[in-house]
C-alpha cells in the first residue's frame, strides 16, 4: 500500500519569502527612504551663501534661493539659476551647521 507524502502547511512555504521581504526592507528601502528625507531637509532649509554642490558637480554659493529654484555664483561676475532639486549637497556640512 503507497504511503502519501506529508503535507506541508502553505503558511510555512511563505515563511522564506517573507524573511527575503523583511532583508529587503531593511537593507535596501529603509536607507533610501532616509536618504531622501535628509535631501528634502536639505533642499528645505538652503539659504544665501550656502556653498553647494550640483548633481552634475558645479560648485558655487547660493546668491538667492526662489521656490523651485536658486541662483548660484559659479565665479566673478557669473552667476546661473538651477532647479533645487539638482543641488547634491552642502559643500562644507560641517560650517554650515555651526551657525545654527
Amino acid at each position: 500500500m503507497p504511503t502519501q507524502p506529508a503535507q506541508v502547511n502553505p503558511i510555512l512555504q511563505l515563511v522564506p519569502f517573507l524573511f527575503i521581504f523583511v532583508i529587503f526592507y531593511f537593507m535596501l528601502i529603509m536607507p533610501q527612504r532616509k536618504q531622501q528625507k535628509e535631501h528634502r531637509n536639505l533642499l528645505a532649509n538652503l539659504k544665501k551663501n550656502d556653498e553647494v554642490v550640483t548633481a552634475s558637480g558645479i560648485h558655487g554659493t547660493i546668491v538667492n534661493v526662489k521656490d523651485t529654484s536658486v541662483i548660484l555664483r559659479v565665479d566673478e561676475n557669473v552667476k546661473i539659476e538651477v532647479e533645487k532639486v539638482s543641488i547634491a549637497a552642502l559643500k562644507n556640512p560641517a560650517t554650515a551647521n555651526q551657525g545654527k
